[in-house]
């Protein structure tokens, strides 16, 4: 049995590991204008990146964004998750369908549709304008850019949780409504704890995409709204400065990674008290 994990495993090392653990070796070298960089073991880039008071207002806003996307995520997601997991028949198919339906569209062709729906002659300004309302600046703020994220990762959210939710039995439901527990209460009390794994599994997942988001910051965003993945981007093709992109794309691992884990953690002693 173990022999059958070796393909696998080496397709995580050959794509994965290998390319991040060179990664890191960049992020340790020095920039040079005309030789792209010098080979060095120096934490230069990685203090020049903290030391900024730039960047940390690019990660502060990152955290953010990341962080508000992923809580209406999850409060939108969750009773999409639990109608779609007690459904039955042909039209729980439908609904995973419906569901399932975004993730085949990208995330260029969505941001495309939302600055249709936000600009200055969009759909929505063009109705405000219309009841004499007047324009309003939508797009190339935080509120596009987290509107445009949440729409990116609801699917992964509802699909998480609608797959944990299945599993709690519906007599365990109708048991807590016998004894006199009101519907939020039987949430509250039963749902929510049994369906912790799905809160954690669905939040970490949409924190982690929420935090390397990319085309929606920059197309919803504009050029003002810097994100942590945009700014990597610059330092790699426009500045060419690979020892400093570098950096700057492991502190935004590291960030993610321990928050990611801190808050999941965090969660699992909350609900076992």
């Amino acid at each position: 049995m173990a022999a059958l994990v070796v393909p696998a495993l080496l397709l995580v090392l050959l794509m994965m590991v290998a390319p991040m653990a060179l990664l890191f070796r960049y992020s340790l070298n020095i920039y040079s204008a005309t030789d792209l960089m010098i080979e060095a073991v120096t934490l230069q880039n990685y203090v020049a990146a903290v030391a900024d008071p730039y960047y940390r207002e690019v990660l502060a806003t990152t955290l953010r964004t990341a962080f508000l996307a992923t809580v209406i995520a999850l409060a939108a997601g969750f009773p999409a998750a639990y109608v779609l997991a007690r459904m039955q028949g042909r039209w729980k198919s439908i609904l995973t369908l419906i569901t399932v339906f975004p993730l085949m569209v990208g995330n260029v062709v969505r941001a495309a549709g939302w600055m249709a729906l936000l600009g200055n002659t969009g759909v929505v300004n063009t109705a405000l304008k219309a009841v004499g309302i007047g324009s309003v600046q939508l797009m190339y703020t935080p509120g596009a850019v987290v509107a445009g994220i949440v729409t990116v990762v609801l699917p992964y959210m509802i699909l998480t949780l609608a797959a944990v939710i299945e599993g709690i039995p519906r007599n365990v439901e109708e048991a807590a409504l016998n004894m006199g527990a009101g519907p939020l209460t039987m949430f509250r009390r039963v749902i929510l704890p049994l369906s912790l794994p799905g809160v954690i599994a669905g939040s970490a997942l949409v924190f982690i995409l929420c935090m390397n988001a990319y085309a929606t910051p920059v197309l919803l965003g504009g050029s003002r709204f810097k994100m942590m993945a945009p700014a990597v981007y610059d330092q790699f093709v426009r500045t060419t400065n690979w020892p400093f992109g570098a950096a700057l794309a492991f502190i935004l691992l590291l960030v993610t990674l321990g928050l990611t884990m801190a808050g999941s953690a965090l969660l699992q002693r909350r609900y076992a008290r």
